[in-house]
């Protein structure tokens, strides 16, 4: 045996790669300027997209390079937390997503260009399918010097003209009536980590920016599912959202939890009710009251889609809880139903409990932090006696005394067991 000892310190004993490995490699290092990719074999594909690089642009590899290991590869070198199971396994889906995401959260009206998102649209439009924006930028605000007197006042005065006119987000409508797929859009117009810098309108959506949302989301024929939380929408910006929202062909599900929606608020999404095919709403910790409440009520009476109404942390009291009850004496669609921490007292519990006792829909109804009492207790557990359909009556934090919360919670239970044993005999049950 004999022992070459190399100038080159790189050299080694391996024997030359094949000319085939050669070529690829070639393809690899020079795929910007021409992709060969689709007349390759399966691995000859596999081992393009191992090499690749990651910082390629967008229009070579998004229509081209297939789902799988390159996108894992992009998503990774990107974010540290990357749960592919959230976007229907699909890596590429979850680039594209993620990559819209992040340019809309960071974009700064008046100083980011609308091109630097309108370039994506055309490469990702085909793979998006939910956007999750956590945060939208105002304007930045100019400082200005102090000024004194009378110049000052009329300063300030054409300031807060100017600021009202200008304060606005993100324009969805440029990219909504692009994406032809998207079927989930949740927002919330807030800064995230706004630290000394904090402003209250760095919190709240402008009538400008509900007014070009509203447009945005009537052009999106596809959407199933709005979520608007945390952004201070009060009742004439709803009534302005469901104004563009009624008759939408496609959207089930509508989320405007957290916000300052009040009674006239609540008459509009009553009249959506009335003209849209809702089967989820939730409208939890608003300002409705029992006016609002008995709105609702109307509109769910004649409703034939809604299966979940979520009416939590709202006024309703006891006579918004007892025209909802009311309604759904003829309803036959709601299957779940939340009412807690609502100002009720057994008023409400006693007229909810006739209902128990004739509706065979209703699955579970929350009626958690609500003052019912021993008479309320009372109402419910003779109502529950009757029923045999309800698996989940939620009476915590009520004043519910313990016999009748204890039977209440038998008789739940026994519910539950016997949908169990239906769902056995036709083959519907669904195992974790």
């Amino acid at each position: 045996m004999r022992r070459i000892i190399a100038e080159n310190p790189n050299w080694s004993l391996v024997v030359v790669p094949s000319l085939s490995s050669m070529c690829l490699q070639s393809i690899v290092n020079n795929f910007e300027e021409k992709q060969i990719f689709e007349q390759l074999t399966p691995g000859q594909r596999d081992f393009i997209q191992e090499g690749l690089s990651p910082t390629l642009p967008l229009r070579v590899t998004a229509n081209l390079i297939p789902d799988g290991v390159y996108w894992k590869r992009c998503c990774e070198r990107r974010w540290d937390l990357c749960d592919v199971s959230r976007y229907g396994h699909s890596w590429r889906r979850m680039f594209f997503e993620r990559h819209l995401e992040n340019l809309i959260e960071l974009f700064i009206p008046e100083v980011t260009e609308p091109k630097a998102v309108l370039d994506v649209l055309p490469f990702c439009k085909s793979y998006v399918r939910r956007l999750n924006v956590s945060q939208l930028l105002p304007p930045i605000k100019e400082p200005q010097g102090e000024k004194d007197g009378e110049e000052n006042d009329l300063d300030l005065a054409i300031d807060s003209e100017h600021d009202e006119a200008c304060a606005h987000h993100f324009d969805f409508g440029l990219v909504l009536r692009e994406l032809t797929h998207l079927e989930e859009l949740a927002l919330v117009y807030r800064v995230k980590e706004c630290g000394m810098n904090f402003e209250w309108k760095m919190f709240e959506m402008t009538k400008r920016d509900c007014e070009s949302l509203a447009k945005a989301l009537k052009s999106s024929r596809t959407l199933k599912l709005f979520r608007l939380h945390q952004s201070n929408v009060e009742d004439k910006k709803c009534r302005l959202l469901v104004k563009h929202l009624l008759d939408h062909p496609s959207l089930r599900e509508l989320d405007l939890s957290h916000n300052l929606i009040g009674n006239g608020g609540a008459r509009a999404i009553g009249k959506l009710l009335a003209r849209s095919k809702l089967e989820v709403l939730n409208v939890c910790d608003n300002k409705i009251g029992e006016l609002g409440a008995k709105a609702i009520a109307r509109a769910l009476s004649r409703n034939s889609t809604l299966s979940s109404l979520n009416l939590r942390l709202n006024l309703v009291r006891d006579e918004g809880g007892a025209a909802i009850g009311e309604a759904l004496r003829s309803n036959t669609t709601l299957h779940h139903l939340n009412l807690g921490g609502n100002d009720m007292t057994w008023r409400a519990a006693s007229a909810l409990s006739d209902v128990l006792i004739e509706n065979k829909t209703l699955r579970s109804i929350n009626l958690s932090c609500n003052n019912l009492g021993k008479v309320g207790g009372k109402a419910l557990a003779e109502a529950m006696s009757h029923n045999t359909t309800l698996t989940e009556l939620n009476v915590l934090l009520t004043e519910v005394d313990e016999q009748n919360a204890s039977f209440v919670s038998e008789v739940v239970c026994a519910n539950q067991r016997s949908e169990h044993k239906k769902q056995r005999k036709t083959g519907s049950i669904k195992y974790p």
